[in-house]
This record gives structure tokens, sequence and C-alpha cells, in this order.
């Protein structure tokens, strides 16, 4: 349902992501882990048709993201980094917005903004400008307009960013709810998200796919925790040894 086949993206000369290959099929919940800069948003950017790659592959149920956007959009549910929405609207407005851009309208639209505001558990939030709400809140109105049309495909760029601790409770149960009928790549900082919900780790660095695996078998690798092993797939490279003969003499 998701795929990514030697991806390559560079940004004035600097190679963000490197011949990143790796897959997701319906039923699993996979975790893109990796320090800030490593390529994850980048990566789900082009997963998601936002950003065309300089060479390789991303598609999505099988439709070419750039070659077949708005077909490959139609199946996905993208949460992006800092999830942008109009701060004017509200955030049933925001979703009722991106339900028409795809063609609801009457009842069908009705019941679809309801019951993505209702998974979101925005409550009494749901009529306040997003401009005037919370991060979290902000967050979650994002996510209700990212699953309203119910898409086969969900890509989430740190979807319980910002949110208190009951508020990510909810997140994970609700995508652990969808789980079993969705292909879903999350990006995220917190392992023990990853522990809770995620069937396989993709772990990335310097553009890089260093890992691909169950959590398990990430931790086994270092000791077995998932922390440790982060930080051995992760840690970057040391500084060159300045020798004496070049150092500047006093």
């Amino acid at each position: 349902m998701i795929r990514a086949d030697r991806l390559i993206k560079r940004f004035a000369g600097h190679l963000a992501v490197d011949e990143v290959s790796f897959q997701v099929e319906r039923g699993e919940v996979v975790a893109f882990l990796g320090p800030n800069g490593a390529g994850k948003s980048t990566t789900m950017r082009m997963l998601a048709g936002c950003l065309e790659p300089d060479s390789g592959q991303a598609l999505i149920a099988d439709f070419d993201c750039h070659l077949n956007r708005r077909t490959a959009q139609a199946h996905l549910g993208y949460l992006p980094e800092g999830a942008p929405a109009y701060p004017s609207m509200t955030a049933r407005g925001f979703v009722r917005f991106g339900l028409r851009a795809r063609g609801y309208s009457g009842a069908n639209l009705d019941e679809a903004t309801r019951v993505a505001l209702d998974r979101a558990r925005l409550g009494a939030m749901a009529d306040k400008p997003i401009g005037a709400l919370s991060k979290g809140y902000k967050r979650r109105a994002a996510l209700a307009a990212a699953i309203a049309h119910d898409p086969p495909v969900l890509i989430l760029d740190e979807p319980t960013d910002g949110l208190d601790p009951n508020q990510k409770d909810g997140v994970r149960a609700l995508i652990t709810e969808m789980a079993p009928k969705k292909a879903i790549l999350i990006s995220t900082h917190l392992l023990d998200e990853v522990e809770a919900m995620c069937s396989r780790a993709v772990v990335i660095a310097d553009g890089r796919i260093k890992m691909d695996g169950t959590p398990a078998e990430v931790a086994r690798m270092a000791g077995g925790s998932l922390e440790s092993a982060f930080r051995v797939l992760t840690r970057p490279l040391a500084d060159p040894v300045i020798s004496d003969a070049a150092e500047p003499r006093s």
C-alpha cells in the first residue's frame, strides 16, 4: 500500500534522501524513526505527492505519487509536519472543506465530518477558530481532516506532537483501532509509542535506511533497548581528528 523505491532527493547540493526503499502493507503500523534532519519528513512528503523525487519511485496503493498524483492522494490521508491549517477556519469547517474538495456533499458530508471530529476527540473545540486553539488541538484538527475520508493509507508525521498524556493515549488508541484495515506510516520521536503501536520500525539517519525490522529485532541489536539501538544506529559521524602537526602554534 505504501512503497518507497530507491528515493533520492537533494536540496542545493545536499543529499537529503539517499536511495531510501521500504514498504508498508495493509494491517501494518510502521514507525519511521530518525534524528532531526535524517530525511524522514522529506521522504514522507515524497510519498504524499507533495514533493517530487529526483529519482526513484513513490507509490500509494500501486499508484505513482508523481505520475498519478491525484489518484494516489485519493487513497491517502496525510498529516504533515506542523499540521498546517487555515487559522480563521474552525476545525469543523476545515474538515468539511477537505471533504468537499474530495466530492462529499449532503448527508455524506455531514456524517463523515461528525465521525472524524468524534474520532479526533475535538469536542467543543470543533467550533472554535483553529488559530485560537492550543498546539495539541490544532494537531487534532489536522488529524481529523486527514482521516475524514476514511482512506486505506495514512502517513502521519509526529501525530502526537504537542498533545498532553491523555490526548496521546486517545490518538494511540485511534491508530490501533484503525490499524487492521489500513497501512499506516508514523514518524515519531517517542520510542514508547513504537513499542505500544507499531509492528515494524524503519530507522533512517543521514538520508539512508539503517535498519528495518520489528521493534524487538531493532532493540536486540543493542542489548534489548530500543533507545540504545536508536542511539547506535543514528550516532553522528565522529568529528575529524586534528593531528598535532596541523594544530596552530602559539
